[in-house]
Parts: C-alpha cells; sequence; structure tokens
C-alpha cells in the first residue's frame, strides 16, 4: 500500500494535500501534479512511501529540473511508483529508437555469423550494471539540506520517514491533516 502527499512551500508556511496516483505513470505525470499545486513556483515536494519499504521524495521548483531522492533503490525498483523515480535516477528512462535497438541486443548472430564466445566486455557488463538499482540510497541526498534536514540525516531515516522529515521541516501538523 501506498501513501503520497504533496507539500507545497508557500509565504504563509508549508500547505498540505493528499496525492492520487492512479493517474500517474511517468514522472512527467508526477511533475505536472506538483507544478499544478504551486503556480508560483513556490517549492513543491511529493512524497511517496511504501509501507516502511522505501520512501521517496520529488522537490519541483518552478522549471527547473525536478531532484528526486529514493531510500532503497532496489526495493522501489520492484514497485510501480519506485520504478518511474528508479528509471529516472538510473537513466534508464530513454524513450528513443537506440533505446529499443539496444534492448534487442543485435550481436550479429542473427546473420547467421557466429556467437562471440568471449565474456562480456567490461563496457558491456558496466552498462548492465548502471541499469540495477542498488538496495541502497539513490538520488540527490542534498534534496532537504537547505530545508532543514541534512543528508546525515535523511540517510539515517528508517521506519516511519515521512513524519520524521516533515518534523525536521515543520511541517508535521500539515502532513497530519492529510493522513
Amino acid at each position: 500500500m501506498y501513501f503520497a502527499a504533496l507539500l507545497t512551500l508557500t509565504e504563509d508556511g508549508w500547505v498540505a494535500s493528499d496525492t492520487e496516483l492512479d493517474d500517474v505513470e511517468t514522472l512527467a505525470d508526477l511533475i505536472g501534479l506538483a507544478r499544478e499545486a504551486s503556480p508560483d513556483d513556490d517549492p513543491v515536494l511529493v512524497f511517496i512511501e511504501q509501507e516502511d519499504a522505501w520512501f521517496g521524495i520529488v522537490r519541483v521548483e518552478g522549471e527547473e529540473d525536478p531532484r528526486i531522492f529514493v531510500s532503497d533503490g532496489a526495493a522501489a525498483a520492484r514497485s510501480s511508483y519506485g520504478e518511474i523515480l528508479t528509471k529516472e535516477l538510473l537513466g534508464a528512462d530513454r524513450d528513443d529508437e537506440a533505446a529499443d535497438l539496444d534492448a534487442l541486443d543485435l550481436d550479429g548472430t542473427e546473420d547467421g555469423e557466429p556467437a562471440d564466445t568471449e565474456d562480456e566486455t567490461e563496457e558491456e557488463t558496466e552498462a548492465v550494471a548502471g541499469t540495477v538499482p542498488p538496495a541502497a540510497p539513490v538520488g540527490d541526498r542534498l534534496i532537504l539540506d537547505d530545508l532543514g534536514l541534512s543528508e546525515k540525516e535523511l540517510l539515517a531515516l528508517e521506519t516511519d520517514a515521512l513524519s520524521e522529515i516533515t518534523d525536521a521541516l515543520g511541517a508535521s501538523e500539515v502532513l497530519e491533516t492529510v493522513r
């Protein structure tokens, strides 16, 4: 089960809203929700948590590129919403013909040429390894640093992370109204 919330930092403090993820299929959809919440380009944080298995934060400010943090890349990649975030973080969210051709693994054997019996080259191994999310935090570890939660504190979070994060940001009461 997922919990998602959207917090916007306005002149008057934090404003929260429940975030329905039913229509979210891509990172662009998620960023669109965040940008709709802040027509004045205020910082918006989207929190996604899957029953203490992992949590993710997407920070959107105006037209800047979003900043993303996921507490456990491997756990998140096994879920639909987490996969959206980890694909972006690992650069596997390419949507072009070259990526489609690369996925076919055309090695010449389809033309009757003999298969290469040598082990994968170092480059191929690195390319494959680069698409597997680690069972560790991935993304922008300084995502909340300027808002009151340091990298060290963020990496130390385990269970009930969203409550601890919103406590540090001074938004715990606002988050509780959404829960």
